[in-house]
């Protein structure tokens, strides 16, 4: 098998893997919402998944001997200078995906609530493949990615667009967006970790920790204010929320640098949009899925596949160039 023949496959393998990671991050948004209404507690409810998310990742952590060495590594990889103190908190990005989930998901509907994610994930992942942040793979905005976003981007204008001012309170909307940026953030921060450290499960256990710390104090201040949810639902199904998000976390940290922040970005857009479409069909909650929605999904899976397949007349050039070198 020739280097460049591998060298596709690796990049398919990860794009289809980072499809189901999307997948899973629409199955994390319709458990955490429906957790999050049942309780009437939306910081409560993104406490229990990320914390129950975080208890698995220790359980991981400790039977790894890798993942072990690799928390050892951090302080001296901090005092070195590979790493910044500021790559190990992209849990930020996560604890505010799931707060906005459990805060506003049971009143979107899952398919709305990832549409508004994706507005601000694809945006940050063009601007860091851009720009190189921490460390990320550059990757030039040429015309083909360019496309590939804004086609990413007409999908959500279908998708939302009828629902905006009617069902769907304009201001609901800012949670999901803002939580789209962070989770762009997050994939790059926790991408470099994982490069750092040798370790997906380090990367990702320090994600968690960082996220569940920012969680609890949030949660804490909240229920200082409004007191104790009256009770815990009975129904073990809305505890994986946690569970799904270590999954789809550590599938970005090992990804991202074979891709990209951009393509990994577009990659769980069209895994978060397919699934919010089917659950919203089998499993609805909040807002009822529309046509629009399916119109929306068809043209993110269009712009998925520009963005992501190589352009041949762009590469040829550059491997010229590198034999002549």
């Amino acid at each position: 098998m020739t280097t460049d023949r591998r060298s596709a496959l690796l990049v398919a393998a990860a794009c289809a893997a980072t499809v189901v990671a999307g997948l899973g991050v629409a199955a994390q948004h319709r458990v955490n919402g429906e957790l999050g209404q049942v309780i009437d507690d939306g910081f409560t409810a993104a406490l229990i998944s990320f914390s129950s998310g975080l208890v698995l990742l220790l359980v991981a952590t400790a039977a790894s001997p890798r993942a072990r060495a690799a928390f050892r590594a951090i302080r001296p990889l901090l005092a070195s200078g590979e790493l910044r103190w500021w790559m190990l908190l992209g849990g930020f990005g996560g604890a505010f995906l799931v707060l906005g989930q459990s805060l506003v998901a049971s009143i979107l509907g899952v398919a709305i609530f990832t549409v508004a994610t994706v507005t601000g994930q694809t945006a940050m992942g063009l601007w860091i493949d851009a720009t190189g942040f921490a460390g990320s793979r550059r990757a030039p905005v040429t015309t083909q990615r360019l496309l590939g976003t804004l086609l990413t981007l007409a999908a959500v204008v279908v998708a939302v667009a009828p629902e905006i001012g009617g069902r769907v309170p304009v201001a609901a909307l800012l949670l999901p967006l803002l939580a789209g940026l962070g989770v762009g953030a997050q994939a790059a921060v926790n991408g470099r970790v994982r490069t750092a450290t040798g370790s997906p499960i380090a990367a990702t256990t320090i994600n968690f920790i960082i996220g569940t710390t920012a969680l609890a104090v949030a949660t804490g201040v909240h229920l200082l204010i409004a007191g104790l949810p009256d009770r815990l639902p009975s129904d073990p199904a809305l505890y994986i929320g946690g569970a799904l998000g270590a999954g789809f976390i550590a599938i970005q940290t090992i990804t991202v640098a074979r891709i990209g922040v951009l393509i990994l970005g577009l990659c769980l857009v069209m895994g978060q949009l397919v699934g919010a479409l089917v659950l919203d069909l089998v499993l609805p909650i909040g807002v009822a899925t529309t046509a629009s929605t399916a119109i929306g999904a068809a043209l993110t899976l269009v712009g998925v596949l520009i963005a992501a397949i190589p352009s041949r007349r762009r590469d040829r050039p550059r491997r010229a160039s590198q034999a002549g070198a």
